[in-house]
């Protein structure tokens, strides 16, 4: 059990039989009355943040969540594999377990699986990872009516927004996170 008073984020707690992950909490404590927290909640299934008010000091269950650190080795349309990097097994995830950071990832990378009860939950990449443009327009130089930055096609197939002097065939670090360009690596 943990109380309401040490929700931070990243805590995850269990509520109604599912499980939620703190987004964001907030100790409020009025004139008159007793003291609540409100925070934002993210149903870790179905992805949905919903906001909500507790006793302050009132107690829920905490949930444990086991990590594994995987290996990316391919996609086949529907499921993403990874290989458990202690263990060599095996095992194949749908996108909605990878999420949006499908969009960066690259055979090889090595990430974080996280497991409630044996079931996988959600795919943690690296904060960023480097890889290589394939496509983007020439910069010209002056053009920057729209801010100095163009499109660029990565070598995952994701398009990001780069300056204006990233040319095709330099590596690139984003942040897996956001999604944004961070910059260029030699």
């Amino acid at each position: 059990m943990i109380s309401t008073n040490d929700f931070r984020p990243g805590v995850h707690i269990q509520l109604d039989g599912e499980l939620y992950t703190v987004v964001e909490a907030q100790h409020v404590k009025l004139g008159r009355g007793s003291a609540y927290v409100r925070a934002k909640i993210r149903n870790m299934r179905t992805g949905a943040i919903v906001e909500r008010k507790f006793n302050a000091g009132e107690r829920v269950p905490q949930a444990f969540l086991e990590s594994r650190e995987m290996q990316y080795l391919y996609s086949d349309g529907e499921s993403f594999h990874f290989m458990d990097t202690a263990t060599y097994e095996q095992i194949a995830l749908p996108a909605a377990v990878v999420g949006d950071g499908r969009r960066f990832l690259k055979e090889g990378t090595t990430v974080e699986v996280v497991f409630h009860e044996g079931q996988p939950l959600e795919v943690e990449l690296p904060n960023s990872v480097e890889l290589e443009v394939v496509d983007t327009p020439p910069g010209v130089r002056g053009d920057t009516a729209t801010g100095g930055s163009k499109p660029a096609t990565l070598e995952t197939g994701a398009v990001i927004q780069v300056p204006l002097f990233v040319e095709r065939g330099d590596r690139v670090r984003v942040d897996t996170r956001t999604g944004l360009y961070l910059e260029r690596v030699r």
